[in-house]
């Protein structure tokens, strides 16, 4: 449910854009930007542009903003440039990419905060704080809901000050221990979506509020008497929500809720009607998730009236809906398995509830091990935006560098013509300048040098003289290429025991590692993911030896990890294990972007190497077929047979065991 009402509350403050023109077809508005002049005009009509292609075509959309901003900027015009950054993040946003999405939305706050623009910067301030809240990070995401709901109430605006005292509420919702906060945030947004007839709002609030009591009545250790009153308090208000929802995809929540609550009240008969409901609304929406929701409950009312016959019927209808969905949308699978586990049970069927049981264990495995994904994925996600961060700070420092180089240029250039105008005033004076010409000189070749050393640490050789020469670097196609993934088995287990410095200084001991193992062999590195590291042979420069040159690199990486974790084991200390993939395929590699530049590489060649990462073992080398048919006379293989890899079907693999 939370995450239903997060999704909704943040698009609805998304689209509060303040648009240049009213909704028109998006030829009409290509056909204005084709002779609209280079002004603020121009600007909105990029940013309305940006926004028609957002559901269609994200990469244009993409465009569209980023073309916004590059203009706003040009004009200093800074409303345009919250705007424009606001729409660039949640393009970034709606792809997936959260962490380009938190940059955008953090510069255009910076942007809305600088010029007094509030109703930007309440935006911006809850939309960072759905983001941090959505990757589990509770109290970054609580902050930015705080200001949020100050800047709110500054500009008096009942609907964001509303949706800011829900969002709050949401993050003390998620413990029991915060229950009351929570009522106490809801309770003063009810009223003010009331205020303003907002019925989605309306349902959001009394539905949370419903919740709590709910879980309330179910997990806080009370009297009976409060226990009444906390289950009577949960049907008020989720009748409420339910009035309000009415014609909304979020009303078969609400009776599936209120079924819940009758069920716990004892009155099967009513609770079975409210799940029926709450199944054919759902139906009729085509909404699977509540609809497999409404049949698990149904299932469940079924055991709480002993009638265990329905409940299997119903349970097995639940289960193929929740197998189509997927654990990652929903962990209700587990539940399912549980009522199935009784129902069997109590009608002396063993064979079936053993099989039930045995299901209910491997969804809990696979529960956990999504858990565990999730927190390696906060971990990644926090280490990602101080990279992030880190990489804005390194570009600063590089423009500042630039900017003090061409200061000292033009301070040469200055002397120069002043000892050319001062010349015949005597030869000392002649001599002075040109003291201060050499030293001058020597601070510029100085400084060259030192920008040219930290381009070739972001760029190829190759690539970064030709964006020396010609101010472009074109993307090249090579046919042949061999790519390498690595990625740490243990890093979740390491990263729980280490503090973030010690777990950082570790990443960076194997990746420095690495980094001169791939120089050894001419190998390009490409980028590393979070604990993933990416490099491949055979480019910029192409040569015949990649194949071989990658498989000696993974072998001493190996080789490295190995002792790295023997010496650690020694000290009691956390360690990492690694699996390696390799392949051997055509490739597209450039530069990304026009400011921060990367050299990256694409293809299916990169995606079926990372598939010889995922389905490889600890301590192995595993390369594909394409692979060991160009490096068999190298090294001594031993062939796996046809394994199954995520989207690609069966590939044959082999592991390389030692160099012949």
């Amino acid at each position: 449910m939370k995450t239903r009402l997060i999704i909704y509350l943040v698009v609805l403050l998304i689209c509060s854009f303040e648009c240049f023109a009213q909704q028109s077809p998006v030829d009409s508005l290509k056909k204005v930007l084709t002779t609209a002049a280079d002004d603020t005009n121009k600007v909105n009509l990029l940013i309305e542009l940006s926004n028609k292609h957002l559901s269609t075509d994200p990469d244009q959309a993409l465009k569209y903003a980023n073309d916004a901003k590059a203009l706003a900027e040009k004009l200093n015009y800074q409303r345009g440039l919250g705007y424009a950054l606001k729409k660039v993040g949640l393009v970034y946003n709606t792809k997936g990419n959260y962490v380009e999405a938190l940059q955008a939305w953090k510069e255009a706050l910076a942007v809305f905060e600088a010029n007094g623009i509030k109703v930007g910067a309440s935006n911006m301030l809850n939309n960072i704080g759905v983001v941090y809240y959505n990757k589990s990070i509770e109290d970054s995401a609580q902050d930015y809901y705080l200001k949020s709901l100050k800047v709110a109430e500054e500009l008096k605006d009942t609907l964001r000050i509303a949706t800011a005292l829900v969002n709050v509420g949401t993050v003390y919702s998620n413990k029991t221990a915060t229950y009351d906060k929570a009522l106490e945030y809801y309770h003063r947004a009810l009223p003010l979506s009331e205020a303003i007839k907002d019925l989605d709002a309306i349902g959001t609030s009394a539905g949370n509020i419903g919740e709590i009591y709910l879980n309330k009545f179910e997990k806080v250790d009370t009297s009976e008497s409060y226990k009444q009153k906390d289950i009577d308090s949960a049907l008020f208000y989720l009748m409420k929500s339910r009035e309000a929802y009415i014609g909304s995809t979020n009303l078969p929540y609400a009776l599936n809720t209120i079924g819940r609550i009758y069920k716990k009240k004892k009155d099967f008969k009513l609770s079975l009607q409210y799940h029926k409901q709450a199944y054919d609304t759902a139906k009729m929406l085509d909404a699977k998730l509540d609809m497999a929701q409404a049949l698990l409950y149904t299932a469940e009312t079924h055991n709480e009236k002993k009638d265990f016959k329905a409940a299997i019927v119903v349970f097995k209808k639940a289960e193929k809906i929740f197998n189509k969905i997927g654990l990652e949308e929903s962990y209700d699978l587990e539940k399912v398995y549980q009522g199935l586990v009784v129902a069997y049970s109590e009608l002396k069927d063993f064979g079936n509830a053993f099989r039930s049981q045995t299901a209910l264990l491997d969804v809990r495995k696979k529960i956990y091990d999504l858990e565990v994904d999730k927190k390696l994925g906060t971990k990644l996600f926090a280490f990602d935006i101080e990279k992030k961060q880190g990489e804005i700070n390194l570009q600063h420092a590089v423009i500042g560098k630039k900017q003090s180089e061409i200061n000292l240029q033009q301070a040469v250039i200055g002397r120069q013509k002043l000892l050319r105008n001062t010349f015949m005033g005597g030869f000392a004076i002649v001599l002075l300048f040109a003291g201060v010409f050499l030293t001058q000189r020597n601070r510029i070749t100085k400084e060259k040098r030192r920008s040219d050393e930290l381009l070739l640490n972001i760029l190829p050789e190759e690539t970064a003289e030709e964006l020396k020469a010609t101010g472009s670097a074109k993307a090249k196609s090579f046919d042949s290429v061999t790519v390498l993934f690595t990625d740490f088995k243990n890093f979740t287990q390491a990263s729980e025991k280490l503090s973030p410095e010690e777990l950082v200084w570790e990443i960076n001991h194997c990746y420095s590692e690495f980094d001169k193992i791939v120089t050894r062999y001419g190998i390009e590195k490409i980028k590393t993911i979070g604990d993933a590291y990416m490099c491949a042979g055979g480019l910029p420069v192409t040569n015949q030896s990649h194949p071989e040159d990658v498989v000696k690199a993974g072998l001493e990486f190996q080789q490295f990890i190995a002792q790295n974790k023997k010496e650690r084991t020694e000290k009691g200390l956390p360690f990492f294990e690694l699996r390696c993939g390799i392949h051997t395929g055509p490739v597209v590699a450039g530069i990304v972007g026009i400011k921060k530049f990367a050299y990256d590489i694409w293809g299916d060649t990169v995606n079926t190497a990372s598939r010889m990462e995922s389905s490889g073992e600890i301590g192995k080398v595993n390369i594909s077929g394409p692979t060991y048919e160009l490096v068999k006379d190298k090294f001594n293989c031993s062939y796996r047979g046809k394994i199954q890899a995520k989207n690609k079907g069966e590939i044959d693999m082999y592991f390389v065991e030692a160099q012949i």
